[in-house]
């Protein structure tokens, strides 16, 4: 099965859309993996539930999906996200809102587990190994038995192995769990980047495929009408920092 892994949507439907139709034509998917956060920031959060809901899919909480229905405080985001997660917050329907308050903290299938932060804090923390502690990012790997952990949360796009040695993640790069392709990693950490926000200084979508029988993971990047997004954003009333942000990547 190859699945579509996407993390922080972020309310931005023109991204999404284009991930999707990317995927569809290098080969397609049969289900999606989401990593949290499809909300927050961006000028379009039912469209993107909507679009997220109408596949066959596993979807995890993220800590702006959590702010957005009030299960979480606002009060520690900074002015611009506490401002976004305010303004969806009144514009999910009840639908929506029980949708989003449906989704785990965690979820495991087959190969794979599916967190937004870490295996260890899955709403909160950043799973930064080349910060953090040897022994946290150990303790991260020790919380979970699949092969594959899947998460987003930094919107980084990067590899990481039981050893800590980090590889940034470009377009194409193929990781696997068998050691048959270009990254050999018998169990890895992987976060896609971010559909809706980069920050690792490329503008472009970023998403990945999940292919369950070859066992590999294959990172990739799309283009995506940027300034429509602002537009959206601006006439919507959000944040200019947050609709500028989305030019460069950061």
């Amino acid at each position: 099965m190859r699945c579509l892994v996407v993390a922080d949507v972020h309310s931005n439907l023109e991204a999404l859309q284009a991930v999707i139709a990317h995927a569809e034509a290098s080969g397609g998917f049969e289900r999606v993996l989401c990593l949290g956060d499809i909300v927050g920031y961006g000028p379009d959060p039912g469209e993107c539930l909507a679009l997220l809901r109408s596949y066959d899919h596993a979807a995890v909480a993220g800590n702006h999906d959590l702010a957005a229905i009030g299960e979480l405080s606002v009060e520690t985001f900074n002015p611009a996200a506490r401002t976004a997660a305010m303004w969806t917050r009144h514009r999910l329907t009840p639908d929506e809102q029980a949708y989003l308050r449906s989704n785990p903290l965690r979820h495991e299938e087959s190969e794979v587990t599916l967190v937004h932060g870490t295996p260890r804090e899955p709403v909160w923390e950043y799973f930064l190994p080349w910060l953090m502690p040897p022994q946290v990012t150990a303790e991260c790997f020790s919380l979970f038995d699949t092969p594959l952990c899947l998460l987003g949360h930094s919107h980084l796009p990067f590899a990481c192995d039981e050893s800590g040695s980090v590889t940034p993640l470009q377009p194409g790069a193929v990781v696997a769990l068998d050691g048959a392709h270009a990254l050999d990693r018998a169990r890895i950490i992987l976060n896609p980047g971010s559909v809706g926000q980069p920050r690792d200084g490329d503008p472009r979508a970023a998403y990945a495929v999940y292919d369950t029988v070859a066992r590999t993971v294959t990172h990739h990047r799309v283009p995506y009408d940027i300034e429509r997004t602002q537009m959206k954003m601006t006439a919507a009333g959000l944040p200019d920092s947050l609709a500028a942000r989305l030019s460069f990547g950061r």
